[in-house]
């Protein structure tokens, strides 16, 4: 007499969904390839709100407006390349503080960094001591040349 050792249930997660489906780059309704470049509107790529299946926009549509893998059933889609998030959030308090001189403000840092670059291309317009060494060597053998 054998026992069956009963399984433990296997428990798939939204993450677990959304990671699978990100791997997958064809439409899970017609299997072919959803490709980022093309020319007509229907195959534009899009992506479930909620899950970010990828789909082609007319097999979205065919799919009754809403997301076909089981357990989703979102019914807003994102046009693929769309900004969905902003990139970059600043407040007013990020931006510095206007003064007296026109609205532009240079603070003690700014300012000693462009005194810092100024300094730095001074020295590279200055000849550098190796540089006047081969310039007096290039104008003895001028000389030299020249009184030949």
């Amino acid at each position: 007499m054998s026992e069956e050792q009963e399984m433990p249930f296997i428990q798939i997660t939204t993450d677990d969904i959304t990671e699978a489906n990100q791997l997958s780059l064809h439409c899970p309704i017609c299997a072919s390839a959803v490709e980022n470049y093309v020319e007509t509107n229907a195959l534009r790529p899009v992506f479930c709100g909620n899950c970010k299946t990828l789909y082609h926009r007319a097999c979205w549509e065919q799919s009754g407006g809403k997301c076909a893998i089981l357990g989703c059933d979102h019914t807003e889609y994102i046009q693929y390349g769309q900004d969905s998030s902003p990139a970059l959030k600043i407040s007013y308090t990020d931006l510095p503080l206007s003064s007296s001189n026109g609205g532009k403000s240079t603070s003690k840092q700014t300012r000693r960094l462009k005194e810092q670059q100024r300094r730095q291309v001074e020295q590279l317009r200055r000849p550098s001591l190796l540089q006047r060494l081969w310039q007096w060597i290039l104008n003895q053998i001028k000389i030299i040349n020249e009184e030949q």
